[in-house]
């Protein structure tokens, strides 16, 4: 079974021109049409962004029928966080607190998606997240990650995707997923984790922070990052889209 994943930090849907316009976003998922959309700095209820719930709006205007939300900063009115759009009924959802003492508000919405198997279903384990901007954060917050129950219940051989902004600046993180975890680094130049697809900033990308990771029986068939004239204005990040066959 082919399956493409799309990861992308919206910024909420405001362009580095400043402007709200998730018509530019839906364009863009629009364009690459993947099966999974995991999405970072999602608003629901927010001013900025016309207190849309933007996860339902990107969803319908994308023909997503399925999509969960994990808010974790809290705003004067309305929340933010991520949300994961899918083509594929959603069986189970938990948005997980990675929020660290004294640090910004940070988390990792897990979903289980039903995957067509035959005349039956698979579950397809899905992590959407977004870490922190001090590197000391970063690998505590991996580590609330993997002692988890939804981590934990995962057998080696399954199937996984992790996915998301890891604001991992100089690859740091990625050896933790491929060299202790057992994940590949799918959002990568070459085999491993250095060479990352270049994602941020979206006008002149010099590092690459959204990745995705997969283990279990998975082959990587081809990533790239989006080349659309108007990914460079519509958000501080460049989406990652990444083609998998379970």
């Amino acid at each position: 079974m082919d399956l493409r994943i799309l990861s992308y930090n919206i910024h909420r849907a405001i362009g580095v021109d400043r402007r709200f316009r998730p018509e530019r976003i839906a364009a863009i998922l629009a364009h690459y049409d993947a099966d999974i959309v995991l999405l970072q700095e999602v608003d629901v209820g927010v001013p900025r962004s016309r207190e849309l719930n933007l996860a339902r709006e990107l969803a319908e205007l994308g023909n997503y029928p399925y999509y969960a939300v994990g808010l974790n900063v809290k705003l004067r009115q309305g929340m933010y966080g991520n949300a994961t759009l899918s083509r594929y009924p959603i069986a189970r959802e938990r948005n997980i607190d990675l929020t660290l003492d004294g640090r910004k508000a940070r988390g990792c919405l897990f979903t289980e998606l039903e995957l067509p198997d035959g005349n039956t279903s698979r579950l397809l384990p899905v992590f959407n997240l977004h870490l922190g901007l001090s590197f000391k954060e970063r690998p505590r917050q991996v580590g609330c990650l993997v002692r988890t129950p939804e981590f934990i219940g995962i057998e080696t051989g399954h199937p996984c995707l992790v996915g998301g902004d890891f604001n991992d600046w100089w690859t740091r993180i990625a050896p933790l997923f491929t060299e202790a975890l057992g994940f590949v680094c799918a959002t990568n130049h070459l085999v491993g984790y250095q060479n990352a697809i270049l994602t941020y900033p979206s006008f002149s990308p010099s590092t690459g922070l959204d990745k995705v990771f997969c283990r279990g029986p998975i082959t990587v068939l081809g990533s790239r990052r989006c080349r659309l004239r108007v990914s460079k204005v519509a958000s501080d990040h460049l989406p990652v889209i990444v083609d998998l066959q379970l």
